[in-house]
């Protein structure tokens, strides 16, 4: 019987032996690693960085605001379109977007007058709501403000390019009064489980004038001026440019599109 043993013990160590010698003598090849699918599908690029690509949504082109309404009682918005811009109308409030969007790629673009005035918050404020959750209230905010070089003293997480209230921007490369700012924003948007509570928070990278001043940075909830932030349960929400009612001349704004993931018509 200990001869057996002995004899199976053997037997099972030269097949392990001879396994193992035969997969470390197989040579791997690069197309162990190769992957051929999905194919992305083929998108055009625009001419510049600032032209939109083949798959994207204009949601402003200088003409119109037929993709605009206002964020107050969706009537039609009245904001000043002239020369292919468009320039906030305090007196009408702020306005969204008719449609909803979930994850996106936005390109917006804005300018803060030359002959601007006041101070602090009350030198050319306005904001990008990145998600606009309950009409003329609430939504995610990423700054805009006149920061040129620093001279305009203010909280730095209420500066522009700041996720308001939130994150502080890692560089200030905003552009002098009068001439034009350009964002370029990745937006994830949050998830909720079933019963409301959270599920993956927010998530924004931002571009100003194509120097990266946020980077993938979690949103903890939604803008509040006053108070810590939170989220509600929210599904797709339109977009929403802000008239912030300054004594100051007012923002203007153009050659805004998008590349969405994800949208529904305004109900």
């Amino acid at each position: 019987m200990k001869h057996r043993i002995a004899l199976t013990a053997l037997f099972v160590s030269a097949v392990i032996t001879l396994t193992y010698g035969q997969e470390s003598s197989v040579k791997p090849k690069p197309e162990d690693t190769e992957v051929w699918q999905p194919v992305p599908k083929v998108v055009i690029a625009g001419k510049t960085n600032a032209e939109p690509p083949s798959d994207a949504i204009i949601l402003f082109d200088g003409q119109n605001l037929d993709q605009w309404e206002s964020a107050r009682d969706r009537s039609p918005a009245k904001w000043v379109v002239s020369g292919g811009v468009m320039t906030v109308n305090k007196r009408s409030g702020d306005i969204r977007t008719k449609q909803k969007f979930s994850n996106y790629q936005l390109h917006i673009e804005w300018r803060i007058p030359s002959n601007i005035n006041g101070s602090g918050q009350s030198r050319g404020n306005s904001g990008v709501f990145l998600a606009a959750t309950n009409g003329s209230a609430g939504g995610y905010e990423i700054q805009v403000l006149d920061g040129y070089n620093n001279e305009n003293r203010t909280y730095t997480n209420g500066m522009v390019g700041s996720i308001y209230k939130q994150h502080i921007p890692l560089v200030n490369p905003a552009k002098k009064p009068g001439e034009w700012n350009v964002y370029d924003i990745a937006w994830i948007a949050p998830t909720f489980n079933e019963d409301g509570t959270l599920k993956t928070p927010a998530r924004v990278t931002a571009f100003l004038n194509g120097v990266l001043i946020q980077n993938n940075v979690e949103v903890k909830g939604e803008t509040n001026y006053i108070g810590t932030p939170s989220y509600v349960k929210h599904g797709a929400a339109p977009i929403k440019l802000q008239a912030h009612g300054d004594p100051s001349e007012p923002i203007s704004y153009r050659n805004i599109w998008l590349r969405p993931e994800g949208i529904t018509s305004e109900q």
